[in-house]
């Protein structure tokens, strides 16, 4: 085991992978039995480990993923679902966040949009990628207070920087002139170089009507929707399913 003094220099270089796998070598007969070339393979080993696993959780953190804990192994692929298999394996793979494409998801409410979205994001940020979840009440918002106090630029420029943007349940509400024009300014600063994940209950053929400006729909849709890739859920809300085995449950409790 090194002396204390070189254990706290390896530490004040931010070495903490490193020193928890010295601590495991010191406890570890098998490890002791290694060479040095070994040895300290494994060290290097454990600290690339070590930052890569502190890098995800700071993803996850910064993401804010409405559902943490949504993972794509966690996929339900029941049929009467829509989903095709192979596509989302393909977006589980990150090429579509590397070549800056985007993704949107439709269906009827309860059809587990906002849970694929979580997914994904998921599976982008353990992939080293940036990404961000919001509503899109909540960006619209946002961006209409930044308006105000004068930080918009700084904030578009922001957003312009993740690798990918959540924008969950577009469309759920009616839109306004100010809200197209900053719907615009996103993704106009991320068309082909970042990716948007978009959700919505309204079939993509119907946005154009639902942004209620010829000009400004043709604009935003050739932004995001055209080189897109498109999923359609489909089938009952996941949540009227699971309410029957939980009534199920709740009596088996009073019983």
């Amino acid at each position: 085991m090194l002396n204390e003094h070189t254990i706290n220099q390896l530490r004040g270089l931010r070495l903490d992978g490193m020193v928890r796998a010295i601590e495991d070598q010191a406890s570890s007969a098998a490890a002791t039995a290694l060479g040095f070339e070994e040895r300290l393979t494994l060290l290097v080993q454990r600290e690339v480990d070590w930052r890569d696993d502190r890098r995800v959780a700071r993803l996850l953190k910064a993401a804010r993923l409405k559902v943490s804990t949504a993972c794509v192994e966690d996929i339900n692929w029941r049929a009467s679902r829509g989903l095709d298999k192979s596509l989302v394996t393909a977006l589980a793979g990150g090429d579509w966040l590397r070549h800056g494409q985007s993704l949107l998801i439709t269906g009827a409410t309860g059809c587990g949009k906002t849970w694929l979205a979580c997914a994904l994001g998921t599976q982008a940020a353990r992939s080293g990628f940036s990404v961000l979840y919001t509503r899109a009440a909540r960006l619209f918002d946002e961006l209409q207070v930044a308006h105000g106090d004068g930080s918009f630029a700084r904030r578009l420029a922001q957003l312009a920087k993740l690798d990918l943007l959540v924008i969950d349940d577009f469309a759920i509400s009616p839109i306004g002139a100010a809200e197209r024009n900053d719907l615009l300014e996103v993704l106009d600063d991320r068309v082909g170089t970042r990716s948007t994940l978009i959700t919505s209950q309204l079939p993509v053929k119907a946005w154009h009507t639902y942004l209620d400006d010829p000009t400004l729909a043709d604009a935003i849709l050739d932004r995001v929707v055209h080189s897109s890739h498109k999923i359609e859920l489909k089938g009952r809300s996941l949540r009227d399913q699971a309410k029957p085995a939980h009534d199920e449950r709740m009596q088996g409790d009073q019983a």
